[in-house]
């Protein structure tokens, strides 16, 4: 395969359940914490939404996940109206905050004055966004109230009753629109931060941020940008992903992830916000930047055709890693730890262990460690 030149990791930044920075996030998976935990009452209520029986409508059998803590946010600071915060979704909020970081931290004493017109902002943002659910909801009044008339109400206890349900959700404003889409995301980061380069987000599933550093490196390796901000960004764990992880169904019965084990009963959902900053590694050194790490390839694939468009399948999975070494010069043997996706789920768990034999048989080496810090804060989606 035709080599790369090697990208650079020149900045780091995090904030996941118990930590709000890239050292503290380090110092908890060091110390192997357990990170997952009852959720919260900002999130939803499990009187409202929980049931231990899987096969019960419209309700959860799982009430436990990796739930990020408060973060303080000087909305006047980052330019954003007080008036508006309600009208946008938490992800676009915090991700101004872990971009920043990583910014500075790539940037250091330069971050002031910095040439922004060649800085790009690439980033992994799965699905819908929780302010969505919001608005939508808002809209069902029709349906309220049909359901109210045809038991038998006056219209003005119709209309007052609707009206005490409304209340309960952010009514439409201007900002309400841009503040739910996932693509602001980075689209904010690059207006308050002031970037000049590509800004988008990428939706790939469970391989979001992957498939962001497979855009930004390619925005470095064609000569497009000169430092990319990647990463993903995942603060939705609300009852409606609770309830489509449930009745996939995908969530651990016994309400613990426990990533390649024969006990392993499905996974539990995360959220956090993870970026790096990348540069042409010849950029890095020209400018004296601290590496963190060289990045000499990334593979992709897809599975193709299979019995199921969600069913992972091993192959395609051994496609993307044995890509990825060929491109960065390196056997499968040189390889000595593996961070997995390891959901915790039987078929995803069998599916990636079965394409990492294929993508190493026959590699004869030190050994290779095998982990995932799903087992830690959950699986951020």
């Amino acid at each position: 395969m035709t080599a790369r030149p090697p990208i650079a990791v020149v900045g780091v930044s995090a904030l996941f359940p118990g930590s709000t920075d890239a050292a503290g996030f380090w110092r908890d998976i060091l110390a192997g914490k357990d990170l997952i935990s009852d959720v919260p009452a900002s999130h939803w209520l499990p009187e409202d939404y929980y049931d231990p029986d899987p096969s019960a409508p419209d309700k959860t059998y799982a009430k436990r996940g990796g739930f990020l803590g408060e973060v303080d946010f000087d909305a006047l600071g980052w330019g954003v109206p007080p008036s508006i915060l309600p009208a946008t979704d938490t992800s676009q909020l915090l991700a101004l905050i872990v971009a920043e970081a990583v910014l500075r931290d790539a940037a250091g004493s330069q971050f002031e004055t910095m040439d922004r017109s060649r800085i790009s902002c690439i980033l992994g943002v799965t699905s819908a966004q929780e302010l969505l659910a919001t608005m939508v909801s808002r809209l069902q009044r029709p349906i309220w109230q049909k359901s109210l008339r045809e038991h038998g109400l006056p219209e003005s206890e119709v209309v007052a009753v609707c009206q005490r349900i409304a209340d309960h959700y952010q009514p439409w404003q201007e900002s309400s629109f841009p503040g739910l889409l996932g693509n602001v995301v980075a689209g904010r980061i690059a207006n308050r931060l002031d970037l000049g380069g590509t800004n988008c987000v990428t939706d790939a599933a469970c391989a979001s941020t992957f498939s962001a550093l497979s855009m930004a490196v390619n925005e470095l390796y064609l000569g497009d940008s000169d430092l990319v901000i990647t990463g993903g960004v995942d603060t939705l764990n609300d009852i409606f992903m609770f309830m489509c992880f449930s009745k996939t169904p995908a969530l651990s019965l016994s309400g613990d992830i426990r990533p390649f084990s024969d006990s392993a009963d499905g996974t539990m959902l995360g959220e956090g916000l993870g970026m790096v900053a990348l540069k042409r590694l010849e950029d890095a050194e020209r400018d004296g930047d601290r590496v963190y790490a060289v990045i000499r390839g990334v593979g992709t694939s897809s599975d193709g055709r299979s019995k199921s468009v969600y069913a992972p399948v091993s192959a395609g999975q051994s496609n993307a890693l044995t890509r990825a070494y060929g491109i960065a010069g390196y056997g499968a043997e040189t390889v000595e730890l593996i961070e997995a996706h390891g959901t915790g789920t039987k078929a995803g768990d069998a599916a990636e262990f079965g394409g990492l034999k294929l993508a190493f048989d026959g590699a004869s080496g030190q050994g290779t460690a095998l982990g995932t810090v799903k087992s830690q804060i959950g699986h951020t989606k």
